[in-house]
């Protein structure tokens, strides 16, 4: 196994602000959808913020990610412009896919991001077949898959964990499981352990405390150096909760989950307050320090809103174009 380089106080400082980002965001598109300035429906990120940054941190910026239909934070952390991904949310010819694509459909070649993904599991074809390319170019590049424990019932996600298996592929699969598909406990619809489902291929598998950025991140270091060296895809069980609803629109969950499991994830194992109480703890930084860059952030996504409410459509000729059978 490679050697693996630990951080240093910046770059745990560095997660702490992406995270930081990535929440502040979630938030802004929160109250667009509620002040009608958004079309369609997003489905927001608070609360699973540290797997993505965790995961995109130990990445390089060629290496790819495939996303899921809850993709802002995975789009951010691996180096998104939160001002393009608001046009692209409001429809503008701004964003990524020139408006065109939403909440669900953003990709960014430039940062390797393959794209989210409506469909559950969807993206697993697609990261499979980035790492068999990357491995028949000799490129070194990993491809990472996101995707929900939701997706643990698609075929799709075996055949695919099969090949990369049999061909040794660089491929990390990464499961947010947080608890719940759509308004679904995963104990009802996910039979047997989640581990094993990706065990049973041979794959390298780790269960990991997905609130946790520190954790999540060495484990991703330790599967991508692996992967990199030419050892074959790994599976990464991240445990994690989505504070809000399924998506922007669901504020009546009680018939689902209760109020008090709500609070005690939001109390207990926030990502944002566990690095932060880390951080003061090791002295890497202090509460002015980090009630500052919660400032610079709150400053630099208010100003991308803003800049993507004044942007314009794109003219309407244009519908035909960069539509794909």
């Amino acid at each position: 196994m490679p050697d693996i380089e630990l951080p240093d106080g910046e770059e745990w400082v560095h997660m702490y602000q992406q995270m930081v980002r990535i929440r502040t965001f979630e938030e802004h598109v929160n109250d667009l959808y509620q002040r009608a300035l958004m079309p369609g429906l997003a489905h927001l990120y608070i609360g699973e913020e540290a797997v993505a940054v965790g995961v995109c941190e130990a990445l390089r910026r060629d290496d790819y990610i495939t996303s899921t239909h809850r993709g802002h934070g995975h789009c951010l952390a691996k180096g998104a412009e939160a001002e393009r991904m608001f046009c692209e949310l409001l429809g503008k010819a701004d964003g990524y896919c020139r408006g065109k694509g939403g909440s669900m459909h953003i990709a960014d070649q430039d940062t390797g991001n393959l794209g989210a993904n409506a469909i559950v599991g969807g993206s697993a074809g697609i990261a499979t077949g980035a790492a068999f390319s990357s491995q028949r170019l000799g490129n070194g590049r990993v491809a990472v898959c996101f995707f929900g424990e939701g997706a643990l019932g698609q075929g799709l996600l075996y055949e695919v964990m099969n090949m990369a298996q049999l061909w040794k592929l660089p491929v990390l699969y990464v499961c947010e499981n947080n608890l719940y598909n759509e308004y679904t406990h995963h104990s009802e619809t996910t039979a047997g352990d989640m581990l094993a489902r990706a065990a049973a291929f041979g794959l390298l598998t780790e269960e990991v405390n997905g609130q946790d950025v520190r954790a999540v991140f060495a484990a991703t270091q330790r599967m991508v150096a692996r992967a990199r060296a030419g050892e074959g895809p790994a599976f990464m069980l991240c445990h994690t909760y989505r504070y809000l609803g399924h998506h922007v629109g669901d504020i009546n969950r009680a018939y689902y989950r209760s109020p008090e499991e709500e609070q005690r994830w939001k109390t207990e194992r926030d990502p944002l307050e566990l690095l932060a109480s880390w951080l003061v703890d090791q002295q890497l930084a202090d509460a002015p320090l980090l009630e500052g860059l919660v400032s610079e952030v709150q400053s630099e996504i208010a100003a991308a809103v803003e800049a993507a409410l004044k942007a314009p459509f794109p003219e309407p000729d244009e519908v035909n174009q960069h539509v794909y059978a």
